[in-house]
């Protein structure tokens, strides 16, 4: 059988054809296969422990709660107490992968240890609230009344970031207090106020809110002379940089942050 030019011309035609389409397929097949999902390449897992402030007690289980349920196969470890306290455990050496303070200066002494990875992110305000039993057996209606004889009032420690707030609102206003103990922590105070083991105690405004019927909270003007600012930060330290990480990031994301005002907070 002759081929005519006709012929050929149809094969060739054919032949072109037929490469194409071997050539995309080609290059179509490894592009499918060779990129893992985001699901894949976000999933975490593993435990990760935060030292947080004793005033984040109830914001922090909260997004912890949430923070393990969208994440299934992570733990959240919380450990409460003063930030005071919280630097001297992670200077010693506890295991620690996430720290929150009640204010910078305590971070900054970690920074200043090297024991701070990167740079701390600041997500929260708080200011001081007089609590007082139910029944406001001294007639507490002020910071100066706190001052008056009899008063058994509690304070934080000075080196706790609530008793520096404290002693600044104290020295603002010209106002000494007599305390019939200073507390290591902000929980420690309230405590007392619950017990009605004291009649006045100077707490956050967060902590008279979560506290509720248990106690009574005084406003007072001068609060705002000590605004507490509260930096988070990954620890130099951890073993699980990624979920230290990812759990600042559902700290200082807008779940977290509505967690956060929810409870009294305000924003830095």
């Amino acid at each position: 059988m002759s081929i005519t030019r006709k012929n050929i011309t149809a094969m060739l035609a054919a032949g072109a054809l037929a490469a194409s389409l071997a050539g995309c397929a080609g290059s179509s097949t490894p592009a499918a296969t060779s990129t893992p999902s985001a699901t894949e390449s976000a999933k975490l897992s593993g435990t990760v422990t935060v030292f947080a402030a004793a005033s984040l007690k109830s914001t922090f289980t909260k997004i912890a709660s949430d923070f393990e349920a969208a994440n299934p196969g992570t733990k959240v470890t919380l450990n409460f107490a003063g930030s005071s306290d919280l630097v001297t455990q992670i200077t010693q050496g506890a295991p620690a992968d996430v720290f929150a303070s009640a204010d910078t200066k305590n971070m900054t002494k970690l920074t200043d240890a090297k024991l701070i990875d990167g740079t701390a992110t600041n997500f929260a305000t708080n200011v001081l609230e007089i609590a007082v039993p139910p029944s406001n057996p001294a007639n507490i209606s002020s910071f100066a009344d706190l001052a008056k004889p009899g008063v058994k009032v509690v304070v934080c420690a000075p080196q706790v970031p609530c008793g520096s707030a404290t002693e600044t609102i104290e020295k603002a206003t010209g106002t000494t207090l007599t305390p019939v103990s200073e507390e290591s922590s902000v929980t420690d105070v309230l405590g007392k106020v619950t017990s009605q083991e004291a009649d006045a105690g100077l707490v956050y405004v967060t902590d008279v809110k979560t506290a509720g019927d248990k106690v009574k909270g005084i406003p007072f003007t001068e609060s705002d002379k000590a605004v507490n600012t509260y930096p988070i930060a990954t620890v130099g330290t951890t073993k699980n940089k990624d979920l230290a990480q990812a759990f600042i990031a559902a700290v200082t994301g807008a779940a977290g942050k509505k967690v956060l005002t929810d409870a009294g907070f305000g924003t830095p």
